[in-house]
């Protein structure tokens, strides 16, 4: 069985928030792709659902909600073909170094003078 590349949603490479936030992009890319399979959309949106529609069979606390979307999401990551994932991460990569090239140029320098008053 060929080997995957690692792509699940629990690894922390530049923070929590910053990779959940690629994540998001990075499924929305192929929620929106023509590639992907129409049945393996379901998984995420099913995954919302389940939170937004108060059906819960298990009521044990807001946990089990972010479990369901959790899995949900990392199960469509996982089944999406590996060439689509891999361009849109490409993509999404590029981005990404575009915006922080930016960002160093302009966003990260303060020239300034300084002047002592007292």
């Amino acid at each position: 069985m060929a080997e995957k590349g690692n792509r699940s949603l629990n690894q922390a490479k530049e923070g929590f928030f910053r990779d959940l936030y690629q994540n998001l992009r990075l499924i929305i890319r192929l929620m929106g792709d023509g590639r992907v399979n129409l049945l393996l959309k379901i998984l995420p949106i099913g995954a919302l659902l389940y939170w937004v529609v108060p059906f819960d069979f298990l009521p044990v606390n807001p946990l089990d909600d972010a479990l369901v979307i959790w899995l949900g999401c990392a199960l469509f990551l996982e089944l999406c073909p590996d060439s689509v994932v891999e361009e849109h991460q490409a993509a999404l990569r590029i981005e990404r170094d575009e915006q922080r090239s930016k960002q160093g140029a302009s966003g990260h320098v303060v020239d300034s003078t300084f002047k002592d008053v007292s």
